[in-house]
């Protein structure tokens, strides 16, 4: 008999009441505002009365350079987590909640998958408790409040060639990338403008960041939309508009709470993407969840020279958080396509030579997770490698895996069957990232040093993570490096936009591409998160839709059930 589909082992699971799943984690009645029977929002309050608890320790998982099949991060995520409850050790899943634009577009769902995921998994991946809605509204009250401001008579003497606020959706649509914008009461007033999907949105990175609510309102209220024309740094608190839009967050910086497929806990807020912002969870959720539990798994945004490098150079910097232990995730399948074998074409099946047994192309291939096991060993974090299971694998190419990522300073390498046993079928894993949890990273360190400019970041993060010759700064990043030192940011560190389909700025370099440089087009300070962005080639800050969207396959079917969502 075939396995369910993910959706229908969703809409199969017996849902325990969210209320009893917080109760058993340690939180009180009136720390827990129900969403119905199964969603719950956790007041920040439990944080202060859990203050003096010592917290649990954080596992962050992570993968090789993602290709068209999947490499099942998330579901690992979520499988580890299932496995460590089962073996005996409390543990709580702390991941992002999906964006429309993924759900409808290339990717699908991003609550896990099979029987490692996250439930009400329908809910999760669209609208649920309406936190990315908010941050849309807070983002765009910010836009019409500039505008305004200049619409009546610009006070600030704001410069308009200065202006970099977009405005945001959470749907691909790259019909809008840029704009031209009009203010009607000023005839001829005209600018160009752009959208970017709501994930990689400021107010998103701050949403993720943010320790408390105040944190969040001061952050807001740094923003920086423009310059006036004395060079005067221009600030949502200029504009008297970040209270507003702390009003319109206050429900969404509150964790969200929910379940896995075996009744485990699970936090699942906020989304900033990887390629474009930081890629990782919130902070308070983090937070929460480790005074609660003894483990708590969370997941970078795509493979390590992205979402984990931001979560230590930018997350554990401005949070205080720190790693116990790293797991990078690996399919015996997309190392083949790493080491030059087989194709995908959306809405084709699976290539039939991926099927077949070939240890050489998984040996090629392994140099793509040979550069991520070392990047991961930049931080001194110990690592394991999950190989995540299909039944097209060969031992002998398991074993090629074996070999590479233990030479390569893994300390253990652990197949895992997740996706299709739950729990059960990643108890090995388990017990192996316990191990390696428990020793912790006493030795761990950030990638540059804390004083390094922006120029050695950006060259630190090109070298020594991509694997770089070195870095080729643009005029236009050169100027708007300058520019961002003037005004005092100089210090701050540095989140880069760049495909997540190579270890390179080009998604057509696969593997462990050697012999290039990385372009670095622009910069952009986004004061109110604490980063500046480094924009490496042609990377979007508004994805587009693919030949034919996910969305294509979703619908209702007679009985009002959700169809074709994975």
């Amino acid at each position: 008999m075939p396995m369910p589909s993910s959706l229908e082992i969703a809409q199969q699971a017996r849902l325990r009441p969210v209320a009893d799943i917080a109760a058993e984690m340690g939180l009180l009645p009136e720390e827990v505002e129900l969403y119905g029977r199964h969603k719950a929002k956790v007041s920040l309050e439990a944080l202060e009365r859990l203050a003096d608890r010592p917290d649990g320790r954080e596992v962050i998982v992570t993968a090789i350079t993602p290709t068209p099949l999947g490499e099942g991060k998330t579901t690992t995520t979520i499988g580890l987590a299932q496995g460590l409850n089962r073996i005996g050790v409390r543990t709580a899943v702390a991941i992002r909640q999906p964006s429309l634009g993924p759900v409808f577009g290339i990717k699908g769902g991003g609550a896990g998958g099979g029987y490692s995921q996250v439930l009400p998994m329908e809910d999760i991946n669209l609208h649920f408790t309406g936190d990315i809605h908010a941050v849309t509204a807070a983002h765009d009250l910010a836009a019409a409040f500039l505008d305004n401001h200049i619409a009546r008579g610009n006070e600030l003497d704001i410069d308009i060639s200065t202006i970099r606020w977009p405005r945001v959706m959470d749907v691909n649509d790259r019909a809008l990338r840029r704009v031209r914008l009009s203010l009607a009461e000023k005839i001829g007033v005209e600018r160009e403008g752009e959208f970017h999907i709501t994930a990689a949105s400021e107010v998103m990175a701050i949403l993720a960041l943010a320790n408390d609510l105040q944190d969040l309102r001061g952050r807001l209220g740094r923003v920086i939309v423009a310059e006036s024309r004395g060079g005067r740094a221009v600030t949502l608190e200029d504009l008297r508009v970040a209270g507003a839009m702390t009003v319109l967050l206050r429900d969404a910086i509150k964790p969200n709470l929910v379940q896995t497929v075996e009744g485990g806990p699970a936090f699942v807020h906020a989304g900033p993407f990887a390629n474009i912002a930081h890629g990782n969870s919130s902070v308070v959720a983090d937070r929460i969840a480790l005074k609660l539990n003894d483990v708590v798994c969370t997941e970078g945004g795509f493979a390590s020279d992205m979402g984990l490098q931001k979560f230590v150079d930018i997350k554990c910097r401005t949070s205080g958080l720190r790693p116990s232990a790293a797991v990078v995730v690996a399919t015996i399948r997309a190392l083949k396509m790493h080491g030059g074998v087989g194709s995908i074409v959306a809405g084709k099946p699976l290539d039939p030579v991926l099927m077949e047994e070939d240890p050489e192309a998984v040996r090629r291939g392994a140099e793509n997770l040979r550069q991520h096991i070392s990047i991961v060993g930049n931080y001194r974090i110990p690592t394991v490698v999950a190989i995540n299971s299909f039944p097209s694998d060969h031992q002998s190419e398991l074993e090629v895996v074996k070999e590479v990522a233990r030479a390569a300073g893994a300390e253990d390498v652990v197949v895992s069957n997740h996706f299709s046993l739950g729990g059960a079928g990643s108890e090995d894993l388990a017990r192996a990232v316990w191990r390696a949890a428990q020793k912790g990273a006493p030795d761990f360190r950030f990638l540059s040093r804390e004083d390094a400019s922006l120029r050695e970041q950006i060259e630190d993060i090109a070298t020594r993570v991509y694997g770089a010759d070195g870095v080729d700064f643009a005029p236009e990043a050169e100027a708007a490096i300058v520019a961002i030192e003037r005004l005092g940011y100089g210090g701050l560190p540095v989140c880069m936009a760049k495909t997540q389909s190579s270890l390179s700025h080009d998604p057509s370099l696969k593997g462990r591409p050697t012999g290039w440089r990385l372009p670095i087009r622009d910069a952009r300070l986004f004061g109110g998160a604490g980063f500046v962005t480094a924009y490496c080639g042609d990377m979007m800050t508004m994805p587009g839709l693919p030949t034919h969207p996910a969305g294509e396959d979703v619908d209702i079917d007679a009985s009002g059930r959700i169809v074709g969502l994975f």
